[in-house]
């Protein structure tokens, strides 16, 4: 059974009001499990009333005070609290307490790196950055990088002395409930947090994803998976991502629920956090669920709690692993710019490959190069839009600091994913690929364009492509294809030296091939396609 989500004075709800009525009703259940640390709904909520009051007394991105915007005040945007935080119960307290605050949450991809880094801090043009301790020396390489930073908030271990920023203990916020009300939130288009997805044909985007995006989809997740109070529901990916926030807490929240996140994903603690927490549902990846299938057969395997999984891709091997684990699996299709839009009904049987079917809240065509509607069968972009238009905060109210591309990718009305798909005469979604020149890794989507210019400010590099290839585990790996400056030499180690702390890990290469030249179309762009039939064909050779 689920709740409706109260409403604060003014008739807007938001996840500090459902938070507030959640307490209210369930205070000694536990909202967060952490492995260092459990939050009963009261407890979060006190901690977040705390750490409101912090963030207003020390005026941390402008608050508590007249003027000082946390975005570009020449932009009028929201204040930005931005965090560079691993998985653990500050981060997602940060989420609710800046927006108690009247601020917006903006999590940091904890592997950011180099420009990449420098790139997310400064769209977010917050004066303040709070950062674990472990990760300040990340921030200090980037500092003659950073337009607006001027202090540092630190949590856990000791607090650098930086002439570039000044600097606070994240501890000095925990300053205790000052009293005062939440901010209030005008509209539904209230912006709740910033999601970064990955930029494929440049930098880095920030997703705006309104209170209503939040508690909508946490709503219809509730729903799509059968959540209830007593349900446990499990993610072992970084809180700066959809499946943790959105896909996790936000519908524990809405159910009343219990949200249990860890620091990353293990295969070998796995099914021992699973019992541990008494997990009854938890989301994977196709690579995941390929390294929990891959273990050793077990007898005990089917005893454990969980009855439902939900991700992507669904491998092959699905019935076998439901009969194994004794759990129900279902896959989606969906984005951080809309949500899960496509779903399969738990127990209904869907033809090998589909997504499912479009849930009634969205409207979903398949279209060519014109934005003209395919039939049956066809493939093209896969373009979406909510069903009705009081939902249009359903989908993302934009990308951040970003008019010209979000006029593009709505266009006509419908956003437009990127994504290539078809659709059969029942409505099913079968999911071909990315038109946009992305590499999916690890459930990561990596930009091209970024590995490259890493790359490619290496002295003895004129070039390079980066693209992605079959991974045994689902998804892709990268590889990248160089090409050298003329009398320059360069080994894959140190081309890969060159990578390591100038980009996240995820987007390092495991593949790396030199060539005097990269094969061009005649308009002069890589011929990336090219490029992956070589990789596959060297493959083929190796293992001939």
């Amino acid at each position: 059974m689920t709740h409706p989500d109260p409403a604060q004075p003014g008739g807007v709800a938001t996840i500090v009001t459902t938070l507030a009525e959640r307490a209210r009703q369930h205070p000694d259940r536990y909202f967060v499990r952490f492995r260092e640390s459990d939050l009963t709904y009261a407890a979060f909520e006190a901690r977040t009333r705390s750490l409101a009051a912090g963030l207003r007394r020390h005026r941390v991105a402008g608050l508590g005070g007249p003027g000082g915007a946390g975005a570009m005040p020449s932009e009028g945007g929201p204040r930005i609290v931005p965090t560079l935080l691993p998985n653990c119960a500050d981060a997602v307290v940060f989420w609710f307490a800046a927006n108690r605050a009247g601020a917006v949450w903006a999590p940091l991809n904890t592997e950011f790196r180099g420009p990449g880094l420098a790139h997310a801090i400064n769209l977010t043009g917050s004066r303040d950055l709070v950062a674990d301790h472990s990760l300040v020396d990340a921030v200090l390489e980037v500092a003659g990088d950073l337009d607006n930073v001027e202090r540092l908030i630190v949590r856990g271990g000791p607090v650098p002395t930086s002439g570039r920023f000044a600097t606070l203990p994240l501890d000095a916020l925990d300053v205790g409930d000052d009293g005062a009300p939440p901010a209030p939130q005008p509209t539904t288009a209230a912006p709740s947090l910033l999601i970064y997805t990955s930029g494929t044909t440049g930098a880095s985007k920030a997703c705006e994803l309104s209170h209503r995006y939040v508690l909508g989809h946490a709503h219809l997740m509730a729903r799509s998976a059968s959540v209830r109070g007593d349900d446990v529901l499990f993610c072992p990916y970084p809180v700066f991502h959809w499946d943790a926030t959105i896909g996790t807490i936000a519908p524990a929240l809405w159910a009343g629920a219990t949200a249990v996140v860890t620091e990353r994903f293990s295969v070998s603690r796995f099914w021992a956090d699973v019992r541990r927490y008494g997990v009854t549902i938890f989301d994977f990846m196709g690579a995941t669920l390929t390294f929990i299938y891959k273990q050793e057969p077990r007898p005990d395997d089917a005893d454990n709690p969980a009855r439902l999984a939900w991700g992507v891709p669904m491998p092959a091997f699905k019935d076998d692993f439901e009969e194994r684990f004794g759990l129900t699996l279902i896959e989606g299709y969906g984005s951080t710019e809309g949500g899960v839009m496509v779903w399969q009904e738990p127990g209904e049987p869907y033809p090998t490959g589909s997504c499912g079917r479009a849930i009634p809240e969205f409207r979903l065509r398949i279209v060519d190069s014109d934005d003209r509607s395919l039939p049956p069968g066809g493939i093209g972009e896969i373009v979406v839009r909510p069903t009705r238009d009081e939902d249009r905060h359903l989908m993302l109210t934009g990308y951040y600091r970003m008019p010209d591309l979000n006029r593009e990718v709505f266009r006509g009305g419908w956003f437009h994913t990127g994504d290539l798909g078809r659709l059969d005469e029942d409505g099913n979604l079968y999911f071909e690929g990315r038109s946009k020149d992305a590499i999916r890794r690890r459930g990561e989507n990596i930009s091209a364009y970024e590995i490259e210019q890493v790359i490619e400010a290496h002295p003895a590099v004129l070039e390079a492509a980066a693209y992605g290839v079959p991974s045994e585990y689902t998804e892709e790996d990268v590889a990248v294809s160089v090409a050298l400056r003329p009398g320059q030499e360069l080994s894959a180690e140190e081309l890969l030296d060159h990578c390591r702390g100038r980009m996240a890990r995820y987007m390092v290469p495991l593949f790396v091939r030199f060539l005097d030249v990269l094969p061009k179309t005649p308009t002069e762009k890589v011929e990336k396609t090219t490029l992956r039939k070589w990789h596959m064909r060297a493959l083929a050779e190796t293992k001939g």
